[in-house]
């Protein structure tokens, strides 16, 4: 799901699950379709992406969910924010307020949160829900959850803080309403994930019985404030860190649907150009056996995760390579190294890549195994453009899965065009 996430496979794990959960999940006969974004906190500094761009670009009537990340988990065991001035303090002006009227000193929340609840005002049926953790902020999770006690404090203050509003130096309840559920993005339970991380044998069954603490206490708010709150969860692709961190039977009773991260089965920690987010394994893959998003999602179904429960994630974003030699047109040719990115090496937005075609790029599609990609001869680029997306939703529907979830929506182009061509393919009859 994420810059972050990304460094998973380079410590052993090929590809990563996010699994997030909504509050009405759809059965057999039912066609709803879920359409997850997550919004990135820190994209209105250098992405200069704020909130009222998915509102002006139309991304916000297409979607069902919206997931901001990301909020700490401290050492101390609570949740906390990870950047106040971003989460509610920053003052958005007139023209990048979603509502077009500019924050005022001493109103009772600004920055982010209050450009959130401007948005659902404007799109009363979009959820928003606060996700915890990430690539960088998962260390503190297994002490945070070792004893019933230390849960216990964790979900309270998480609830607390998010979804009851009580924001450090705001009046209390500033915040309520805003977030409707919890979307937890600890990576990883069990298994290797970020250096500093603290793992146990016993994060297995303590995750189970943290969602068990976050249902309970979801729903004795709920009841109270009449309102369904969801509850989230980003869970690997990886069979053996599925294996160490999850009972997948168990979760699934406290998880309302979820969404599998279907990216990030390549990237530059490898110095051979390959796919991100193939629907298949592409014929001659070097890696056997290799990761997509069929054998991803099969290894939760296998292990009894409910289909209908399930939320393919799509990347906006792409993966490339340079002094990319050999191959099919570059694909799975040996590179020297990522190629340059805006704000990473190796990495870029699909509003940068979609303009590649015009500099001398050639834009490669391997429908069998559902990949596109661009090569110039030098430089390799694995991404998702509309046409790929459209062909997975035909697969979400095929297969009879819950809907889709991007990340991340600041990688869009100013139009939409990913997030609209996911919601034409999972257009409800």
């Amino acid at each position: 799901m994420r810059s972050p996430l990304r460094r998973i496979l380079a410590v052993g794990a090929a590809a990563a699950v996010s699994l997030t959960f909504a509050a009405t999940p759809a059965d057999a006969g039912d066609h709803r379709y879920v359409k997850v974004g997550y919004f990135t906190q820190w994209g209105i500094y250098g992405r200069n992406f704020p909130v009222k761009n998915l509102q002006t670009s139309g991304a916000a009537q297409k979607l069902t969910h919206i997931n901001y990340a990301f909020s700490d988990v401290t050492k101390d065991g609570v949740c906390a924010s990870a950047d106040p001035w971003a989460d509610w303090q920053v003052p958005f002006p007139d023209e990048t307020s979603v509502d077009g009227v500019g924050d005022v000193a001493g109103q009772p929340v600004a920055g982010n949160l209050n450009q959130l609840a401007e948005l659902k005002r404007a799109n009363p049926r979009l959820r928003v829900l606060i996700s915890l953790g990430g690539w960088t902020l998962s260390k503190n999770f297994s002490d945070a959850v070792l004893t019933a006690a230390s849960r216990q404090k964790l979900v309270d203050s998480c609830v607390d803080l998010w979804l009851k509003g009580n924001l450090p130096g705001a009046e209390p309840g500033a915040a309520a309403g805003i977030f409707d559920g919890i979307d937890l993005d600890w990576e990883w339970p069990g298994s290797a994930g970020d250096v500093g991380n603290v793992i146990r044998p016993e994060d297995k069954e303590n995750f189970t019985a943290l969602l068990r603490e976050f249902r309970e206490s979801l729903d004795r708010l709920g009841r109270a404030r009449h309102h369904k709150y969801e509850l989230t969860a980003f869970l690997p692709a990886a069979p053996a860190k599925i294996d160490a961190g999850f009972e997948v039977r168990k979760i699934f009773k406290y998880l309302d649907f979820g969404t599998v991260q279907g990216y990030d089965f390549h990237g530059t920690w490898e110095p051979r150009a390959n796919q991100q987010s193939a629907l298949r394994v592409p014929a001659g893959a070097p890696d056997n056996p290799d990761f997509s998003i069929t054998t991803t999602i099969d290894a939760w179904l296998d292990r009894g995760a409910p289909r209908r429960d399930l939320v393919l994630g799509m990347p906006y974003y792409g993966q490339g390579w340079t002094g990319v030699t050999g191959g099919q047109n570059g694909l799975f040719g040996t590179a020297t190294g990522p190629a340059p990115g805006s704000f990473a090496a190796g990495n870029e937005d699909y509003k940068v890549l979609a303009g590649l075609p015009a500099q001398g790029y050639t834009v490669y599609r391997d429908r069998r195994a559902g990949h596109t990609y661009l090569y110039n001869g030098t430089t390799f680029w694995t991404f998702d453009d509309p046409e790929q997306l459209t062909q997975k939703t035909t697969y979400i529907k095929n297969k009879g899965l819950g809907g889709a979830m991007m990340w991340s929506l600041d990688g869009d182009d100013a139009n939409a065009s990913l997030t609209r061509a996911i919601a034409r393919g999972l257009r409800t009859p």
